[in-house]
């Protein structure tokens, strides 16, 4: 018994600042009607996709940095690759910065919604771990300010009955931290979807630039294995306004194999057909949590949560 979704992972090439969300969406369009005409059944696009990656640079006037955000989703702009999924039958992930007015207050996140092939929202995501820092560091080539243009996500980890399977997202810098696949899996994720934006340097720690594909692809294969779920990553990739951001766009398996990846660092699609039961020896045998998992010897405060699907 198989239970197959076709996903593409649409790798974005640069966004230049002179490139206007109209064009940015067009580009988008273009890749969904490719993988439609790839019989996929969902395309994952990146992390804060329709702009480029303004954490990059200090911004002080409010209206300038507001003006990367969007104030709904759909949006006038965003509103025609919605309606070309309908069009299509194709569901998709939309990575973008988010400014929310929530109890009187202005609040910016760093937010992704899974749509159905319907053109509906199913359910929205707000980016947790945030890397970087919020001073201001003008020695260094590019600054990663995330901290400071962002709040912490209070959505939590949610997961969603979607696409045949239970369906989570994170974004970026949580690809890198154990307890996001788990907290995931835990609610019975069987596909985890991501974007990010990352540097191939890094300005504190040079020494590590080498290392960056490999810590990049070290954490999802584990996450992937550690938990029985398929993992989608997907790049913005490039030159980017001076900043080199690197590709790697993949598909890995719940076996922690590497099975798809992206060969450019431009736009392309990396496509697979993903077996959702091929969770199944990991989460029913090797990562049986009810049975194999004994939390309470760790000697720490815990709570061992039901794995099974949510119901909603």
């Amino acid at each position: 018994m198989s239970r197959i979704i076709k996903i593409a992972a649409a790798q974005s090439g640069p966004v230049p600042l002179s490139q206007s969300r109209e064009d940015v969406v067009e580009r988008l369009i273009e890749q969904m009607r490719s993988a439609k005409s790839q019989d996929c059944d969902l395309i994952v696009f990146t992390e804060c996709v329709l702009t480029a990656f303004f954490p990059h640079w200090w911004i002080e006037d409010e209206d300038e940095l507001d003006s990367y955000f969007e104030t709904q989703m759909p949006s006038p702009i965003t509103q025609p690759l919605f309606d070309e999924a309908a069009r299509l039958k194709i569901g998709f992930q939309l990575g973008y910065a988010e400014l929310a007015f929530e109890d009187g207050n202005k609040k910016r996140f760093n937010s992704s919604v899974l749509v159905g092939d319907d053109g509906q929202i199913i359910g929205k995501f707000r980016k947790v771990h945030l890397p970087g820092h919020r001073d201001h560091r003008p020695d260094n080539p590019f600054q990663n300010l995330e901290k400071r243009y962002f709040e912490f996500g209070d959505l939590g980890f949610p997961t969603w009955r979607a696409f045949g399977g239970v369906v989570g997202m994170c974004i970026c810098n949580g690809r890198r931290w154990s307890e996001t696949y788990r907290a995931l899996s835990l609610q019975g994720a069987e596909l985890i979807t991501l974007g990010f934006n990352t540097p191939g340097h890094h300005p504190e720690f040079p020494h590590l630039d080498e290392l960056s594909g490999f810590h990049h692809l070290l954490c999802m294969q584990a996450g992937a294995y550690q938990n029985g779920a398929w993992v989608v990553a997907v790049s913005k990739a490039g030159e980017e306004e001076g900043v080199h951001q690197i590709g790697h766009t993949c598909i890995i398996a719940p076996s922690g194999k590497v099975v798809a990846e992206s060969k450019t660092l431009e736009d392309e699609l990396v496509v697979h057909a993903c077996d959702l039961d091929e969770t199944i020896p990991y989460k029913e045998y090797i990562f049986n949590y009810e049975k194999n998992r004994r939390i309470e010897h760790y000697g720490i405060i815990a709570s061992q949560t039901s794995a099974a699907p949510p119901s909603s």
